[in-house]
């Protein structure tokens, strides 16, 4: 009887045991962030294939970030052309709120992500893996960060390429961008805009580099 006891107690442990070390190896947990800016540009410049391409480049980045298990759409929006219509950025990324890699809220909700006390700036507006992009005076400049967008974060519509032709050029052509650090030449509030500073000077990497842009994204979780 003492044997069986012993072997019983010594089996239900291992399981308990077992069972504790599955839970460990499986699935990682999610995590929590519902923001980011994409912490390289995967080659073409401007041209992501589209929003679709776009989105999923964002999708991919999370997922590697441990996030994978929201739907995450590339904040840009899309011109009116050739009988598309236009799409508002504003419009593709859920209600909000959203929080960076450190779980630190950049706004919540879209009216106060497009208002004047958003959160969103170099110190929160950080990579999906928690970095820091380097702005303005720094060796290196990256605050440019596409969106094809007006200040309230929809389409623009003066005739124009303002999105790389709807983000598939890496050549010619020219899209708006906003600066992650909310710095300028000068101090005026266009040159401040997180989302609508100046047009680029075309679609290529070089041209996206040469007013202080590597091809950056910003993304939101849509849930």
């Amino acid at each position: 009887m003492r044997r069986k006891l012993v072997y019983l107690v010594s089996t239900t442990t291992a399981a308990i045991a077992l069972a504790a070390c599955s839970g460990m190896m499986g699935s990682p947990p999610q995590s929590k962030m519902s923001f980011f800016v994409t912490s390289a540009n995967p080659g073409k410049g401007a041209d992501f294939g589209g929003l679709a391409g776009a989105d999923r480049y964002c999708q991919s980045l999370a997922a590697s970030a441990g996030a994978g298990g929201r739907t995450w759409r590339a904040y840009l929006s899309d011109s009116a052309m050739a009988g598309s219509p236009a799409v508002n950025a504003r419009d593709r990324i859920g209600k909000g709120p959203w929080v960076n890699a450190k779980g630190e809220q950049i706004a919540s909700g879209v009216d106060d992500l497009h208002g004047a006390n958003n959160k969103l700036n170099k110190q929160t507006a950080l990579t999906e893996k928690g970095a820091i992009i380097s702005g303005r005076g720094d060796p290196v400049n990256l605050h440019d960060i596409l969106t094809g967008s007006t200040d309230d974060g929809r389409a623009i519509s003066d005739g124009k390429d303002n999105t790389c032709g709807n983000w598939t050029k890496s050549g010619e052509g020219s899209a708006i961008v906003g600066h992650h650090d909310r710095i300028g030449l000068n101090e005026s509030p266009p040159m401040k805009s997180w989302n609508a500073s100046h047009p680029t000077r075309g679609c290529s990497m070089d041209a996206l580099k040469s007013t202080g842009g590597g091809g950056l994204l910003y993304c939101f979780a849509q849930n």
